[in-house]
């Protein structure tokens, strides 16, 4: 299973990893889609696996990070958790295999919708 290969990836920035959705060959008629139709879909889906920790925010210009090594980076993290379902716009995600497994690396600006179930992990 993929959630025991996730602690191997460690996730940059704004990104999240999401496994996609098994999107469906055939019309709710029951007629199958050629190859080209589902190429051609640009909103994508699936389910958020695991979460960068956001945007960097920049040192106060008066303080001077260089001279001292304990300021630890500050992030704006990231509205998406583990375990939330994405809509996401396919043309900026990155198509990735790993361990078997396909997935989805997608910055947070082309998540357009988050689904979460707050009791669907506990």
């Amino acid at each position: 299973m993929i959630q025991d290969y996730l602690d191997q990836l460690i996730v940059v920035g704004d990104r999240l990893i999401i496994e996609p959705s098994e999107s469906s060959d055939r019309t709710d008629s029951g007629l199958y889609l050629p190859p080209n139709v589902k190429e051609k879909e640009e909103i994508q889906s699936g389910y958020v696996l695991k979460v960068g920790p956001g945007h960097p925010i920049a040192f106060d210009e008066e303080s001077e990070p260089w001279k001292s090594n304990d300021n630890p980076v500050k992030y704006i993290p990231v509205q998406a958790k583990e375990g939330d379902f994405a809509f996401f716009l396919k043309k900026y995600a990155y198509e990735v295999v790993f361990k078997g497994h396909t997935l989805m690396i997608v910055p947070q600006t082309s998540i357009l919708l988050l689904q979460r179930d707050e009791g669907l992990f506990e």
